[in-house]
C-alpha cells in the first residue's frame, strides 16, 4: 500500500491523513476489522465512547502486533459525561475499554450548547495532556465561537476539529477559519454514507477519467484540501481500496466540479441544537 502522508498537528505532533472509521462497527466485529486494516498498512484508527466498540477496537490494536508507538488512536467524550470530574472519569473508562495506557487524540465530541459544559471538559482534556495520558487534544462539531471561547479561557488552540465535510456539504468557512486558526480538520462521513452521491454522474465521470472508483475520487477531493480523512467500511477489500488513493491527482477542474456539488445538506445533528 502507498504510504499514507502524515499532517502536522499545531501542537508539533503528526498524525496520519487517512484511517479507518469505525462509527456503526459492532464491537464484537471490531477487533477483525482493526486487525484487517493495520495489517494493510493503516495506522490512524478512530473509535469514540458513543460508538460501544472501543472494547473489540484494543483487542484489534492488540492482536495487530503493530508497535503502539507506530498507531495513532483516536477516541471521544460523550455528552452525557461533560463536566471535569465527570470527563476525567469518562476518559480513564475509555483507556480501560482500548487497553491502552495512553490515546493519540481525545476530543469532545459535540459542544451541546445547552449543557454549558464544555469549557469545563475542555480543562478536563488539558489535564490528561500534562498527565501524558493523552498526547493531543481537539474538538468535534464545534463551531468558531465555542473554539474562540476555548482559546481565550485557556489559551490551548484545538489541534482538530473533527466535523461533518463531504460535496454535500463542504463547510468553506469552518475549514477556512481552522486553516487561520491553525486547526487541522478531520472529515467525518466523507462519503455522505455512500449511495446517491457515489451514484452521481459528475463523479461517476471523473472515475472514468481517473480509473479509479468513485469512493476514491471523493476521498482524494478530500486529501486535496488538506483535510483528514476515515472512511469506514466492514469489507477488506474496500478497505484496501479506501487507502489507494495517493497515486492519482485531481486537476483543477477536476476539484471545481466536486465544489458544485454543494448543497449545504447535513446528514447528521446540526451542533446548533444538538445537545444528545
Amino acid at each position: 500500500m502507498t504510504s499514507i502522508p502524515l499532517v502536522q498537528l499545531n501542537d508539533g505532533r503528526q498524525i496520519p491523513q487517512l484511517g479507518l472509521g469505525t462509527w456503526r462497527t459492532p464491537d464484537a466485529e471490531a477487533a477483525a476489522l482493526v486487525e484487517t486494516a493495520l495489517g494493510l498498512g493503516y495506522r490512524h484508527i478512530d473509535t469514540a465512547a458513543i460508538y460501544g466498540n472501543e472494547a473489540g477496537v484494543g483487542q484489534g490494536l492488540a492482536g495487530s502486533g503493530v508497535p503502539r508507538e507506530q498507531l495513532f488512536v483516536t477516541t471521544k467524550l460523550w455528552n452525557d459525561r461533560q463536566g471535569y470530574d465527570s470527563a476525567l472519569a469518562a476518559f480513564d473508562e475509555s483507556l480501560e475499554r482500548l487497553k491502552l495506557d495512553y490515546v493519540d487524540l481525545y476530543l469532545i465530541h459535540w459542544p451541546c450548547p445547552d449543557k454549558g459544559l464544555f469549557l469545563d471538559s475542555w480543562k478536563a482534556l488539558l489535564r490528561l495532556r500534562e498527565e501524558g495520558r493523552v498526547k493531543s487534544v481537539g474538538v468535534s462539531n464545534f463551531r468558531p465561537d465555542d473554539i474562540e471561547a476555548l482559546i481565550m479561557e485557556t489559551g490551548v488552540v484545538p489541534a482538530v476539529n473533527q466535523i461533518e465535510v463531504h460535496p454535500w456539504l463542504q463547510q468553506a468557512a469552518l475549514r477556512e477559519f481552522g486553516v487561520y486558526k491553525g486547526i487541522a480538520t478531520e472529515a467525518w462521513s466523507p462519503l455522505a454514507q455512500g449511495g446517491e452521491l457515489l451514484a452521481d454522474p459528475r463523479v461517476q465521470q471523473l472515475a472514468a477519467k481517473h480509473g479509479k472508483s468513485p469512493a476514491q475520487v471523493i476521498l482524494r477531493w478530500h486529501i486535496q484540501l488538506g483535510s483528514i480523512v476515515f472512511p469506514k467500511s466492514a469489507t477488506p477489500k474496500r478497505i484496501e481500496e479506501n487507502a489507494q488513493i495517493f497515486d492519482f491527482q485531481l486537476d483543477e477542474a477536476d476539484m471545481q466540479a466536486i465544489a458544485g456539488l454543494d448543497r449545504q445538506h447535513r446528514l447528521g445533528p446540526d451542533p446548533d441544537t444538538f445537545n444528545g
